[in-house]
């Protein structure tokens, strides 16, 4: 098991949205801004780093009949430090994406991770694997948020772009924009794939 595959296979082989087309919900939702699509991308990363290795040092002491139980009951824990963390010092990003906070309960990227990985892996390679996947997903988040505030609001982090004179493409910031720009990454990624595989 190599420590650099390990960490890299979330940025392209694995990654949990272009890739594994997991964690879709809040990629759709929370992607029309960089800011709310870092923000997102940092909560979900905390929260599947410090989930993988409380469920990884715990795994063996843990009945398999109720292993998913208690598995988001860790990860409901960390979500509710990361909501609470970001409602008293980033209050208008935590508004920003509302529900989606919350939501990284049943995020099943964090889940999958839980179960596929850390649940038999060590400390440490659960760490990494975390962390990796936790770029991979804000990188994927971060790509498709730079596509559509670019070119519908014609803005990035609220700084404006373009001259007066640009047109914004409007439906990439609404929510049908999402489901098109995030198929053009997915075609995207396909056709890198079968490229390399021809070559």
């Amino acid at each position: 098991m190599s420590l650099a595959n390990e960490f890299t296979k979330g940025f392209y082989k694995e990654n949990p949205v272009f890739k594994l087309a997991l964690g879709l919900c809040p990629t759709l939702a929370v992607s029309n801004s960089v800011q709310n699509a870092i923000g997102m991308g940092a909560a979900a990363t905390f929260v599947l780093l410090c989930s993988n290795v409380i469920i990884s040092l715990i795994r063996n002491g843990v009945p398999k009949k109720i292993r998913i139980p208690i598995y988001i009951v860790v990860i409901a824990t960390f979500v509710t430090i990361v909501d609470l963390v970001m409602a008293g010092f980033a209050p208008s990003l935590h508004k920003s994406l509302g529900i989606f906070v919350p939501l990284i309960v049943v995020n099943c990227i964090i889940l999958g991770r839980a179960e596929a990985y850390a649940g038999k892996n060590s400390v440490f390679y659960s760490f990494i694997d975390g962390l990796g996947m936790g770029i991979g997903f804000t990188f994927a988040l971060t790509v498709i948020a730079i596509v559509r505030e670019l070119f519908g609001d014609g803005k990035l982090w609220g700084i404006p772009i373009f001259s007066a004179n640009f047109e914004p493409v409007l439906l990439l910031i609404l929510p049908p924009g999402a489901f098109l720009t995030l198929g053009l990454f997915l075609g995207l990624f396909n056709w890198l794939d079968t490229k390399r595989s021809a070559a």
